[in-house]
């Protein structure tokens, strides 16, 4: 009886195997890890906000408009709940990336204020705070198209016979992806420019 029930293991063992369950579950973690990084990077930005705006409002303290659209973008990307299963589901997906947009634009308004004040772009602080964010904003564009990667050769996966039978049976579904239009903007890393052209000067400079 022993021998039989070995003998049954050792079969569904070889036909998960052959099935693709394995696999599926060697891709489902890699997902999982490439989404953890893409978190860590969009929080290692969100961490140097504070003191991006704090640096800038030291030399600049009639630009409230722009202080307030990075607080408001900020307050945004806080606002969603960050949970494992948020990468499955396409509309809380949708809404964190433009969350994480509008964060991304409202610092490039930021650091574009610079350009009005050349005591503050001289600022050490400032240099190195602009060095990271700049940084920050390649490794996420990595860490987004490892996961734009990921995702591809997953859904690939449970798609093709017969592992499309494997993932229906252990509930592998499709998941969904940064959005096409999104693909398309990192699929080189984006340039912070810190010394392009500059807007017109502001009446008074500090």
């Amino acid at each position: 009886m022993k021998l039989l029930r070995n003998l049954v293991l050792l079969l569904v063992a070889v036909g998960l195997t052959g099935c693709g369950y394995n696999a599926m579950q060697r891709q489902d973690e890699a997902v999982k890890a490439a989404w953890s990084e893409v978190l860590n990077q969009y929080q290692r930005r969100a961490d140097l906000v504070p003191n991006l705006v704090a640096t800038v409002k030291g030399y600049a303290q009639h630009e409230e408009k722009v202080f307030t659209e990075v607080a408001d973008a900020r307050a945004k990307v806080g606002s969603i709940q960050v949970t494992p299963e948020l990468a499955n589901d396409p509309q809380a997906l949708a809404k964190f990336q433009a969350a994480q947009g509008e964060l991304g634009n409202a610092l490039s308004r930021l650091m574009a204020v610079s350009e009005n004040y050349p005591t503050l772009k001289a600022d050490g602080l400032f240099q190195n705070l602009q060095a990271q964010l700049e940084g920050t904003e390649n490794r996420i564009t990595v860490a987004r198209q490892r996961y734009v990667q990921a995702v591809q050769q997953y859904n690939g996966l449970i798609r093709t016979f017969p592992n499309n039978l494997t993932a229906k049976m252990f509930g592998y579904t499709v998941k969904p992806n940064f959005s096409v239009q999104n693909e398309q903007a990192i699929s080189s890393a984006p340039k912070v420019d810190f010394g392009g052209a500059a807007p017109a000067p502001a009446a008074s400079a500090h």
